[in-house]
């Protein structure tokens, strides 16, 4: 992992060197390399934009939920990043996004459901477990005061959790929405956002996160037989892929790789090998697939090594390795 440390520390992109400072080789945020490196990342064009991005919030009424240019994974991806309250426009970000939550306290989207699926037929603010977890999440992670107002969001979706994980669940509001699958079954994507909401909140629902993980692995072990809520574990599902929009192989893995608990579950590892087997000969990972919306990042580049999508599978080893020392 050394040489590809190496590589990391080298790239021109200041997120990927401050996370690797940080997380792979655990340096603190005094540390003159970490400041460096964070401060080039507030300061570089392509956070700028992505600030800008999601600055935008609402921008528009989310009609799917994989829409990768949608200012809900600029926010994200900012999380992703490791910024922070009090940096440069996000603060203004947290504001606009937490004006808006439910009765039960999640986090609402401005979205669109037609009539056809259960929806009123045009946008209204509201909340479906495929977005509402991906801004708790963000703003969990952003910190400082916002985190203490979203403990009871973070309660309510812990309660909605069943005995096969987190199924197709919206706002009381919606009626009978619901996606296309029976709904008894587990949602996959719901399960995810879930999960990584629990992972950087302060404290969480153990036994719902257990049941969760179960699930995607569950998932994973009988992908031959088995699509929930159409998402299935196949070819697609295989290819690597940033940012975290939808349900492939290395947004699920990270996930996991948040709770020790799998670390040494066969099918967790038979995941991951999956990931690892994709390096090249220097050990370093390359997008499989990408999102246009994303065109010019390195992890929208499938012709040449990505530091970014190379450092997150680092990330996963490294916390798994981690936990076994």
């Amino acid at each position: 992992m050394e040489q590809q440390i190496d590589w990391l520390l080298a790239c021109t992109e200041p997120w990927t060197r401050y996370r690797a400072l940080t997380e792979l080789l655990a340096l603190p945020e005094c540390d003159h390399l970490v400041r460096s490196a964070r401060q080039e990342m507030l300061a570089h064009p392509q956070i700028q934009w992505l600030i800008e991005q999601a600055s935008a919030w609402p921008g528009y009424p989310l009609k799917r939920h994989n829409d990768a240019k949608h200012p809900i994974y600029a926010i994200s991806t900012l999380a992703d990043f490791g910024l922070k309250a009090g940096d440069p426009g996000i603060d203004e970000i947290a504001s606009n996004v937490i004006k808006h939550k439910s009765p039960q306290g999640m986090l609402e989207t401005q979205i669109f459901i037609p009539e056809a699926f259960g929806g009123s037929g045009h946008a209204e603010w509201s909340w479906v477990l495929c977005d509402s977890p991906t801004l708790l999440y963000s703003l969990l992670s952003f910190g400082d005061g916002a985190a203490a107002s979203l403990e009871p969001a973070v309660d309510y979706l812990s309660a909605l959790v069943r005995e096969n994980g987190w199924r197709c669940t919206a706002s009381p509001d919606l009626g009978k929405f619901k996606g296309p699958g029976r709904r008894a079954d587990p949602c996959p994507i719901a399960n995810v956002y879930a999960l990584k909401a629990l992972s950087v909140a302060g404290s969480f629902d153990v036994r719902a996160a257990r049941i969760s993980t179960e699930m995607l692995l569950g998932h994973w072990q009988r992908r031959k037989e088995r699509k929930y809520f159409l998402f299935g574990m196949g070819t697609d599902f295989a290819r690597l892929k940033y940012p975290f929009v939808w349900y492939d192989i290395l947004h699920v893995v990270e996930v996991l790789s948040r709770f020790e608990w799998v670390h040494g579950d066969p099918r967790f590892m038979e995941m991951l090998e999956v990931i690892t087997n994709q390096a090249d000969a220097d050990g370093r990972f390359t997008a499989t697939s990408m999102y246009m919306a994303w065109k010019g990042w390195s992890f929208a580049d499938k012709k040449h090594p990505s530091p970014w999508i190379t450092f997150l599978v680092l990330s996963i080893l490294n916390r798994v390795q981690s936990a076994s020392n």
